[in-house]
């Protein structure tokens, strides 16, 4: 496998297949992994605050991560799967899904 540069393209090889991204696309990537670290680091300090747990809707803290609620959504079932620091937990649906967060330390 070889990464290739060309006016802003990068051109992946892989036994002589290629795949281009494009700056859009790479930007998008960059951009999700940034809002999940962003969440990642947002839910792990509210839980240390909170003594090791916290209960939230996404639409709670929405503003405060700078995402919207159904992309919150996604991201917790994203990062339920994916983080070791933290559990994960769907708790309640009463006209929202209520997250409960707890420190795994």
């Amino acid at each position: 496998m070889f990464l290739q540069l060309y006016a802003g393209i990068h051109t992946t090889s892989y036994c002589g297949e290629s795949m281009s991204v494009t700056p859009s696309q790479q930007t998008a990537d960059v951009s999700a992994g940034n809002k999940e670290t962003r969440l990642r680091e947002y839910l792990y300090t509210q839980a240390v605050e909170g003594n090791g747990e916290v209960y939230f809707k996404s639409k709670f803290i929405a503003d405060d991560v700078d995402l919207s609620p159904k992309e919150i959504g996604a991201l917790m079932s994203k990062l339920t799967d994916s983080v070791t620091e933290i559990e994960i937990e769907k708790w309640s649906y009463t006209s929202a899904t209520t997250w409960r967060v707890k420190t795994t330390n």
